[in-house]
């Protein structure tokens, strides 16, 4: 399939991308910035550069793609501010619909709850951390997630808590809080993996599973 990744160069996005070109899949990567375009990529991906507030740049990156994939998360530093990704994914949304790109694969953390859970005291204690002291995070992960989550894309969102280095393990937890055993690290390595694995896996299409090692 043809899969546009955005965040392709961050930490999971660069592990997502290898992910998916050992499945098969051809893969355009949307980056802010070129000089962190890996050589492994070349003659491999195609590279779109721009902002995430470039409309026009994100609208030729999701033309031609069946799957888009967002490895797209919220700053940690406590000096940025606004809500960007708010507007890129709105741009990404945009985008999709007008060339028919229907699948969206996305990035989370429990502060943002499946459908179908109930909350329970670690989804309580991911939610009460950020929107008490990250605010700005908070509010910026819920702007991306929510219209998401109400619009009719073909939507899954992968959450988990707290994503470490290290090789893939392979040995995951999957599944929902208030109904299945979750820990709390996961690999990044084995997020890229899990999210690859959506793009041609229709299990969680309109759902939010968490994961974890």
């Amino acid at each position: 399939m043809n899969v546009t990744v955005f965040g392709a160069t961050g930490a999971i996005g660069s592990l997502t991308v290898a992910e998916l070109l050992e499945r098969g899949h051809t893969v355009t990567a949307y980056a802010r910035n070129p000089e962190k375009i890996p050589d492994a990529w070349r003659d491999r991906v195609r590279v779109v550069i721009g902002q995430i507030s470039d409309a026009e740049a994100i609208d030729q990156a999701v033309a031609d793609a069946d799957v888009v994939v967002s490895a797209l998360g919220p700053s940690m530093d406590r000096k940025a501010t606004g809500l960007p990704l708010v507007e890129g994914t709105r741009h990404i949304v945009d985008a999709m619909r007008r060339h028919g790109v229907t699948r969206y694969i996305g990035h989370a953390t429990p502060a943002i709850l499946d459908p179908r859970e109930k909350p329970t005291p670690t989804t309580r204690l991911i939610a009460f951390m950020p929107r008490t002291f990250m605010r700005r995070a908070f509010d910026e992960i819920h702007g991306m997630v929510d219209p998401i989550v109400a619009s009719d894309l073909r939507w899954t969102i992968v959450r988990f808590i707290a994503p470490k280095d290290g090789p893939r393990e392979g040995d995951l937890r999957v599944g929902f809080f208030g109904t299945d055993k979750l820990g709390f690290a996961v690999t990044r390595a084995d997020i890229a993996a899990f999210t690859a694995a959506q793009v041609d896996d229709d299990t969680y299409v309109g759902a939010a599973p968490a994961i974890s090692n």
